[in-house]
């Protein structure tokens, strides 16, 4: 267990993350679960946070240099 505290976004290329994102989107919509959106939501906050970026100019960023 000590080696998931390794574990940093920067394992993630940005194709992945942005897959991620989409997936978790994609999941919320099929199965009508709001669990997946909120976890969508969440990591897109703390990551908007962590780069000072509006959600839509991250996004644009993932979309944009996949």
């Amino acid at each position: 267990m000590e080696l998931i505290d390794q574990v940093t976004i920067n394992d993630l290329s940005k194709r992945d993350l942005l897959l991620i994102i989409k997936s978790l989107e994609f999941t919320s919509k099929k199965t009508q679960n709001p669990d997946f959106i909120e976890l969508r939501n969440s990591i897109v906050k703390e990551l908007c946070f962590l780069t000072e970026t509006s959600e839509e100019q991250f996004l644009n960023y993932l979309e944009e240099n996949c």
